[in-house]
């Protein structure tokens, strides 16, 4: 949405990076290797986290394979907040915020395994989420939760 709208955008769609698939393609053959594929070159993982994230086979592999496996950081988006102020209570993310983890419970037994950075749907928010350089595989900070200060 805000890529072709801005050139300088930093957003790269990793799904764009190689050929596409078939609605009907076989998991095992055909779309876990691709998807696999898609993440062997990715710097980090967008998750778009929200009260209607389900927990799907293919978001669960992604996740599963791009922090347990890959060690991808990820940059965690929620929708339903749109300022750092909001995703906080007592400068602490928000038990709402972390009941969401819960909606994919593979990122919540993983997350700790690599830095994950929690932002609001906020355009400037996440362009600076992906040009942080803590939050990219190569130059990756250590693991943990992050979030921007208000």
């Amino acid at each position: 949405m805000w890529k072709g709208a801005d050139a300088t955008f930093p957003f790269v769609d990793s799904h764009d990076k190689t050929y596409s698939v078939r609605d009907g393609s076989d998991w095992e053959q055909t779309l876990k290797p691709r998807l696999r594929e898609r993440l062997r070159s990715s710097k980090n993982i967008i998750l778009i986290l929200s009260g209607i994230t389900t927990s799907s086979r293919a978001l669960r592999e992604e996740i599963d394979y791009g922090i347990n496996d890959q060690d991808l950081p990820v940059i965690v988006v929620y929708p339903e907040y749109s300022t750092k102020e909001s995703l906080l209570a007592n400068g602490s993310l928000r038990s709402s915020v972390k009941t969401l983890w819960g909606r994919l419970p593979v990122f919540r037994d993983s997350m700790d395994k690599v830095p994950t950075l929690h932002v609001p749907m906020s355009k400037d928010l996440i362009k600076a989420a992906l040009q942080d350089g803590d939050f990219m595989v190569g130059s990756k900070t250590a693991p943990g939760t992050y979030r921007y200060n208000p």
